[in-house]
């Protein structure tokens, strides 16, 4: 992770954001500590698919899944035949 000043990151933004879009690059924005975090929107999606699985898991092992929706009905309530 890159980390840089704010200041110095807002004469680079344009660069900035194409490092992190293309290149997967995370870069830290600080103003003595770190504030804020440029990461694409691809590592925010895994992150959220991670937490969702670990979730579910521990949901799982808990007990307190709740009732599911049968495979059929989804397809059903989705206009999907087979």
């Amino acid at each position: 992770m890159t980390k840089m000043s704010i200041s110095e990151a807002r004469s680079q933004l344009d660069d900035l954001v194409r490092r992190v879009a293309h290149g997967g690059e995370t870069i830290a924005l600080t103003d003595g500590n770190v504030t804020a975090l440029l990461v694409s929107p691809q590592v925010l999606e895994n992150l959220e698919d991670s937490l969702a699985v670990a979730d579910y898991q521990r949901r799982k092992a808990e007990g307190t899944l709740g009732e599911g929706i049968p495979h059929e009905e989804v397809r059903r309530r989705l206009g999907l035949r087979r």
